[in-house]
């Protein structure tokens, strides 16, 4: 059987099935990575599923170790901790048993961290447009826990798409760094504002349909271009896909090793 090495340390419930995981090697160190990469998460399929979660077939053999990927949401600069920001798949073999999971308690997590969804392709002086749908936030929040706003020479805007306002996850901790620098725009948006026990005071509708009434242009004083912009895309493939359509309408290409572009992804499933 595989070890078990590394702890949750630290949960945060966002909303039912929604949450933030801290989770800590065990006798070994995180090594360095960039911000915007994965790691791998994993537990035996004997482990408990939490409530409300749909049943399954056994795993066989019962000490096998289920792994998905997941992206980082702590800083690169982190050593002690990796933080994920996870929603639980009901039918899923890893999410309902990680729920199931309190502080304290051990799971395996992969040393090897890595993924080609960083700024390493961006240049400082573009500005810099974060596009994603729930859970694909995580490896924004890295970046700019990174420091991405000390390096930049730029404007940087996140639009943050969810079902409610209560799946905004890390909605807080953005609106404080929109307050604390001039340069940052978080434009937060929820698909679903009847639901809503407060009337929803921002911008709704899913992340396609709010790029084409130009969201950044009267915050940032321009509209986005590829000529001074790059977009990151990273969520739900339906919003990709229709971004990266939209976006090449107005000139911008998705960035590759052979051609380079200004539109860099991050699929989600």
């Amino acid at each position: 059987m595989i070890e078990l090495n590394a702890v949750l340390t630290a949960r945060r419930d966002i909303a039912p099935g929604l949450a933030v995981f801290r989770i800590e090697p065990v006798g070994w160190e995180i090594k360095d990575f960039q911000a915007g990469q994965f790691a791998v998460i994993g537990l035996p399929g004997s482990a408990a599923r939490c409530d409300g979660s749909d049943p399954e077939e056994e795993i066989s053999p019962p000490d096998k170790i289920v792994r998905r990927a997941y992206s980082i949401a702590s800083s690169s600069l982190e050593r002690q901790y990796l933080e994920f920001y996870v929603v639980m798949v009901e039918s899923g073999a890893l999410t309902p048993r990680l729920f199931a999971l309190q502080p304290g308690d051990k799971l395996w997590l992969g040393k090897k961290i890595t993924g080609a969804f960083t700024l390493a392709n961006v240049p400082e002086n573009y500005n810099l447009v974060l596009l994603s749908t729930g859970t694909g936030l995580a490896p924004y929040i890295s970046m700019l826990r990174s420091k991405l706003l000390h390096n930049r020479q730029a404007k940087v805007g996140v639009l943050h798409g969810a079902r409610h306002s209560w799946d905004l996850g890390y909605q807080n901790e953005l609106a404080m760094v929109e307050r604390d620098y001039k340069d940052f725009v978080y434009l937060p948006s929820i698909t679903r504002p009847s639901a809503e026990k407060v009337p929803w005071p921002g911008l709704t509708g899913y992340i396609q349909d709010l790029w084409q009434q130009r969201p950044f242009a009267e915050r940032w004083g321009f509209d986005p271009s590829p000529e001074h912009t790059h977009v990151l895309l990273c969520g739900n493939p339906a919003m990709i896909d229709t971004m990266i359509e939209l976006l090449g309408q107005e000139g911008y290409q998705e960035h590759t090793k052979k051609t380079p572009g200004q539109i860099h992804l991050e699929r989600y499933w």
